[in-house]
């Protein structure tokens, strides 16, 4: 259904427009970006180490419908963290693609570098995402309450994660 394709400074226009406001751009990025994003942050944030970003293709149609990364790789510890995970377009949400790209990275990350552990944070109230996640084989691990705050609103994290069970 879905590749992942390195992203690189062609991938940082669609990915600024996909982002449309700061709620947008704290529920796909956490902290680590600025509203607006800008291509100053998106150099630095690819050029850092132990973080692998994807563009993620649909193979049928050859467009690109979204962002995924893999960060904070431990490979000495075997493990790291899903971060980052888009559909871009609305219109390609709701049709299996957050669960193929959770599917593409658990892969990548248990196959292609021997991984143990997988995990990734999730607000409490993005119920599809968290549904998603476990239908991939998350379980919860823990809640962090108001921990984030968006605009006069605190916002609380669930951290979820995975195991290798053949690693």
């Amino acid at each position: 259904m879905i590749r992942l394709e390195k992203f690189e400074k062609n991938d940082f226009n669609r990915l600024i427009n996909w982002i449309d406001s700061e709620e947008s751009m704290v529920l796909f990025s956490g902290p680590i970006f600025d509203y607006p994003i800008t291509h100053v942050q998106l150099d630095e944030y690819i050029n850092t180490d132990n973080r692998l970003t994807f563009r993620v293709v649909d193979i049928n149609s050859s467009k690109i419908i979204g962002h995924a990364e893999l960060n904070n790789i431990d490979l000495i510890n075997k493990n790291a963290r899903i971060s980052r995970v888009l559909v871009g377009d609305k219109q390609d949400r709701n049709k299996g693609y957050g669960k193929a790209i959770i599917n593409e990275l658990v892969n990548m990350g248990f196959k292609e570098l021997k991984l143990h552990r997988l995990d990734l944070a999730v607000y409490d109230f993005n119920k599809q995402a968290i549904k998603c996640y476990v239908d991939c084989g998350f379980e919860i691990e823990g809640l962090f309450k108001d921990n984030k705050k968006v605009g006069n609103k605190y916002w609380s994290t669930y951290n979820m994660s995975i195991i290798n069970q053949e690693n």
